[in-house]
């Protein structure tokens, strides 16, 4: 399924393990990122410094850096999650690391950066980005785990801008567009 706009969403039901898939061609040096929101109210992030772990909270894990350098080619960067049960909201990021540690602009406008989503059923959703705002981190999708009828993938494409990874809060706002 295309979420090819901001906004589209599917409702992708009961699923419990999933993976996250950053894929793009163009020369940059590009980052997943995930921050999450808990039932009970916690938030965290996994990222290349903070990777996660399988098998224990958040059971979710970040695959190696890819496109360092902007080596161009079949980027891709992977973030399994193996117990969505726990969580409320699982917000999807991109970042160009170099761009938000000094506070400049990334290049998002000049790329095909897409995040997929293959569920425990084999189902596959893509979401495309569809914002020509400026910035440096962009919260591509969200999957929203807090309806009885299970998880919902939405296309964010809510871009904003960083000047270093300071605290949670800031991509939390620019998750959120505010």
């Amino acid at each position: 399924m295309q979420l090819k706009k901001k906004g589209d969403s599917a409702q992708i039901g009961g699923i419990n393990q999933f993976m996250v898939t950053l894929k793009w061609t163009s020369a940059m040096d590009f980052d997943l990122c995930a921050v999450y929101e808990t039932r009970d109210g916690k938030e965290g992030i996994v990222y290349y410094a903070d990777q996660g772990d399988l098998n224990s909270f958040p059971h979710m894990q970040l695959s190696d850096d890819e496109g360092v350098g902007d080596t161009g080619g079949d980027n891709q960067e992977d973030l399994r999650v193996m117990n969505l049960a726990p969580m409320n909201k699982i917000y999807v990021f991109c970042w160009d690391y170099t761009a938000v540690e000094n506070g400049s602009i990334a290049r998002f406008n000049n790329s095909d950066i897409s995040v997929n989503i293959i569920d425990d059923n084999g189902k596959q959703y893509n979401c495309s980005l569809d914002n020509n705002n400026e910035g440096n981190v962009v919260c591509m999708a969200e999957i929203d785990n807090s309806s009885p009828l299970g998880a919902r993938f939405t296309n964010r494409s809510s871009v904003g801008k960083l000047n270093g990874l300071e605290n949670l809060s800031q991509l939390l706002a620019v998750a959120k567009g505010i």
